[in-house]
């Protein structure tokens, strides 16, 4: 499968941005992290929220767990971080339409 980041932080995009511009990306400095590392360091870890909020609500219904609370606050979690995420995409997503409607 392609990556569908790879235009964010790869080679690829250096080489559009040397083509496009004329100018070299900056490179990261060290201990930096991309746009697309970053985000796809979020996307594994509201996955991950996702993940344990769902074994919370598994292991309430068989019984392996009694508090309610930490259920309900797992599942609120996850909860939370998804729209959150949700929300940058779609401020990444309205960045995107506005750079679209750009003329050059």
């Amino acid at each position: 499968m392609a990556d569908p980041l790879r235009f964010i932080s790869g080679i690829e995009a250096r080489e559009i941005g040397q083509n496009v511009a004329g100018t070299s990306p900056r490179p990261l400095a060290e201990g930096q992290s991309s746009f697309k590392d970053v985000l796809l360091d979020n996307l594994k870890q509201v996955n991950s929220m996702q993940q344990d909020a769902t074994r919370a609500i598994e292991d309430l219904h068989t019984g392996k767990r009694g508090d309610l609370e930490g259920v309900v606050l797992a599942t609120q979690k996850a909860d939370t971080a998804f729209r959150m995420l949700q929300s940058v995409r779609n401020k990444v997503m309205e960045a995107y339409e506005e750079v679209k409607q750009m003329r050059v």
